[in-house]
């Protein structure tokens, strides 16, 4: 009775709210896109995400070298979450919830994620390591600072401290996207990356990605952090980013829209307005 009630009081006929299906539409839209990429194009696409998210980490290690206070320096990263909403690029951890609604849909397949995620998570630490290479040989006054900055997060034991700033680091930058594909307005995009930002780097939340940049630029100095150090520190970051991404976020917001995941999956691709509900 409910439902019925909300169809009539709604414009739209579906059992979700109308913006719900517009932002679920976009999602699914915008992930099918992503997936069906070459992999040339996905390749270039994280390399210059590694290399834009690299500016907010510039801004940040400018700021918190000036002034030893992490929560203006977090604000200061912004600038990189806005350069890679506007430059059209993407981090790995943006490709959690668009492509998976897509492949939940039926607009994409597993092997094509796989193969978004791979490729997009070596690119991003590739593109990440040659900017910061070119930031710590600009900049050698920062070298205090990024290796202070690396060796918060490398120094931190295993634990649920850790676990947990993880699963907000991934659950963050997810809602991020969640947010963005939710509005036509590109000021309310920009507030929204800034936001991420401020909190991502001002509360000093572990992301695999961000804060591999400041690792790299600590190595690139000369500090002794081995390779494996830094791999086994990814490796379980990068797990719970994905928790936090994925069982906070997408999940639960697949489970919102689940009746229109079952209508698209039983539409035709000869009649992609039923996955609609036109």
């Amino acid at each position: 009775m409910s439902e019925e009630r909300r169809r009539e009081l709604g414009d739209n006929d579906t059992p979700v709210e109308e913006e719900l299906q517009e932002s679920f539409d976009n999602t699914v839209h915008e992930g099918a896109e992503r997936l069906q990429r070459t992999f040339r194009a996905m390749l270039i696409t994280g390399l210059f995400g590694g290399m834009e998210v690299g500016l907010g980490v510039m801004a940040y290690l400018a700021v918190l070298h000036e002034t030893d206070n992490h929560l203006l320096a977090g604000l200061a990263f912004g600038i990189g979450l806005v350069a890679i909403l506007l430059a059209h690029s993407e981090l790995f951890t943006e490709d959690f919830l668009m492509p998976i609604a897509a492949v939940v849909s039926r607009e994409g397949s597993i092997v094509q994620l796989c193969k978004l995620w791979g490729g997009t998570l070596v690119a991003n630490l590739v593109g990440g390591w040659v900017f910061m290479w070119l930031v710590m040989q600009a900049f050698p006054e920062w070298e205090s600072t990024v290796r202070e900055s690396a060796a918060h997060f490398l120094d931190a034991p295993f634990s649920l401290q850790t676990m947990s700033l993880a699963i907000l680091g991934g659950m963050i930058i997810t809602l991020l996207t969640r947010m963005q594909q939710g509005t036509d307005s590109d000021p309310a995009r920009i507030i929204a990356a800034v936001g991420a930002g401020f909190l991502l780097a001002g509360l000093q939340l572990f992301h695999s990605i961000l804060d591999s940049l400041l690792i790299f630029g600590a190595m690139q100095t000369g500090a002794d952090i081995p390779f494996l150090e830094w791999l086994t520190w990814f490796g379980f970051t990068l797990l719970f980013n994905i928790l936090g991404g994925v069982g906070l976020v997408t999940a639960l917001r697949l489970v919102r829209t689940k009746e229109l995941v079952e209508r698209r999956r039983r539409a035709s691709p000869e009649d992609p307005d039923a996955a609609r509900g036109e």
